[in-house]
């Protein structure tokens, strides 16, 4: 079914409401109960509680009136994928929860999510709720990227003096984890920053909107290994409306290789077979590909070409 604008616009109001309320729920509450899931890849993807059920609850009840009259597919993280996505021109991709382990912990990091990805994988809504800072984002494809329902633009956020990096504890976790920050500092420094902030401690949602807080930054998961491909790297909900919110303020979401992302791939819902790359402008994402890439030239002595997008 093809939707118009109008139908969009209906689909946004719904996806907001039902995300603050899912959001304000969750933010008065705390876990009693964590689980652990089978076969997940990481320990932040492994966590689990009974508020992101709940939360999954008040998404599905929120977003079920619009599934048949607009013949829309649904993927949910607590649930498993009935494959209806490949089939339905458009779907419901949710995160009830992203950042599970932060809100397990009492540390703020985590969000409500919520996209409309068409069959092709091009997001054309995107809803984050933080139920921290009880703090809205949306995007419409076409409208822009609203905050707490004002209009947003990232020229008007101030750079700062450092460039933001953000990442999943599993990038600490990694061998080459000082090679890769060594590397992404020499570039800083290159652009005439000061040097390199990490930030360790959210889940994917609020890395990427850290992102467009706080530029110039980025946000990076290299492709998983050989053997995590088909369940690390994150997932479709993971990334699918901050991909939205990144493409509707003129910043950068897209695999390693510079790629669009595969927010509807057959074969999986993981996204570690490409890796995931948001940064705030292109010439910035141009760059962390060429550190990904150990060409420190290219890091160095990068002129911007005609078109850094």
């Amino acid at each position: 079914m093809k939707l118009s604008a109008s139908d969009l616009q209906q689909l946004a109001e719904v996806a907001v409401s039902t995300a603050q309320k899912a959001g304000e729920m969750i933010a008065e509450s705390r876990p009693q109960k964590v689980e652990r899931k089978a076969g997940a890849a990481s320990l932040a993807s492994q966590v689990v509680t009974e508020v992101d059920r709940h939360s999954e609850e008040i998404i599905v009840a929120g977003l079920k009136p619009t599934l048949q009259r607009f013949e829309l597919g649904l993927l949910t993280e607590e649930r498993s994928d009935d494959g209806g996505r490949l089939a339905a021109d458009h779907f419901w991709c949710i995160d009830p929860l992203d950042g599970t382990l932060p809100f397990v912990e009492g540390s703020p990091g985590y969000a409500v999510s919520i996209a409309l990805v068409g069959r092709d994988g091009t997001p054309h809504l995107g809803v984050v709720y933080d139920p921290v800072e009880a703090t809205l984002w949306h995007a419409i494809s076409g409208r822009g990227v609203f905050r707490n329902d004002r209009a947003w633009r990232s020229e008007s956020q101030p750079g700062g003096e450092m460039l933001s990096v953000f990442a999943d504890r599993s990038f600490v976790e990694r061998d080459d984890h000082d090679e890769v920050i060594d590397a992404l500092d020499e570039m800083a420094q290159g652009m005439g920053l000061t040097g390199v902030r990490l930030d360790a401690t959210a889940g994917a949602v609020m890395n990427a909107c850290g992102v467009l807080s706080q530029p110039p930054g980025c946000y990076f998961k290299y492709p998983a290994s050989q053997r995590a491909v088909s369940t690390g790297g994150g997932s479709l909900w993971d990334f699918a409306a901050t991909a939205c919110l990144f493409h509707e303020s003129g910043a950068v979401a897209s695999d390693m290789a510079g790629a669009a992302l595969d927010l509807n791939r057959a074969d999986s819902t993981s996204m570690g077979h490409r890796g995931v790359l948001f940064a705030t402008d292109g010439l910035l994402a141009k760059r962390i590909r060429a550190v990904r890439r150990g060409r420190r030239s290219e890091v160095k002595s990068w002129e911007p070409p005609a078109d850094s997008t």
